[in-house]
């Protein structure tokens, strides 16, 4: 069985050698992914969140706690597929039109796959078809990325686009607010990647 605390901890630690040794060898020992996610890697990446939520982790702690668990998930995720798991839904992530910038979509969208959820990566500089391209795939959250004051205005133009479609567009970078989110009609604003997955969880559930 494997040491679901020390792969926790490794993540958290952001500890990529070994939490890659930890899965392959949990892997060759014919360990159930699903526990992996659950048990260690899951956990992980929520009390990270919850870390920085609290203001006792910063960006840099998040970043390497992420790509620890990205290395663990590239052996996972080719696995996940013949397991029979169900993700919690799935959410195309982009950063819009205009804008190239991708540090902040990038952690989103590890911390997303990291609490379970199937997570489209669009890229950068995405207009309204490459978000439709993503709800084509499954997804029923698009999760919109910008840095630039002159690009957040298009959110605007996709938040119209999907509405009523049963579609949630939420919307998050630096120059945001929950003021623009309300004004635009987003379904919800998050001003970090811990709180976007708390965000998807909400919206989720409702």
């Amino acid at each position: 069985m494997s040491d679901y605390l020390a792969l926790r901890e490794a993540v958290i630690a952001g500890k990529r050698e070994a939490v890659t040794e930890i899965v392959k060898g949990a892997l060759a020992a014919g360990e159930d992914v699903n526990l992996l996610l659950d048990k260690g890697m899951i956990p992980a990446m929520r009390e990270i969140g919850d870390r920085f939520s609290r203001n006792e982790a910063y960006v840099p702690e998040l970043l390497i706690a992420a790509r620890a668990m990205q290395s663990g998930l590239a052996l996972i995720e080719p696995l996940l597929a013949g397991s029979g798991r169900k993700d919690l839904g799935t959410v195309a992530i982009g950063t819009v039109k205009g804008d190239l910038h991708d540090i902040g979509k990038n952690l989103v969208a590890i911390m997303l796959k990291g609490a379970g959820y199937k997570v489209i990566d669009l890229g950068v500089n995405c207009d309204i078809a490459k978000f439709e391209e993503g709800v084509a795939q499954g997804a029923t959250i698009v999760a919109c990325s910008s840095l630039l004051t002159t690009t957040m205005t298009y959110m605007r133009e996709i938040a119209d686009h999907f509405r009523g479609r049963g579609v949630k567009v939420i919307v998050g970078g630096a120059p945001l607010t929950q003021a623009f989110a309300d004004e635009i009609g987003a379904a919800g604003f998050s001003e970090d990647a811990s709180g976007a997955v708390k965000l998807a969880d909400t919206l989720r559930a409702s």
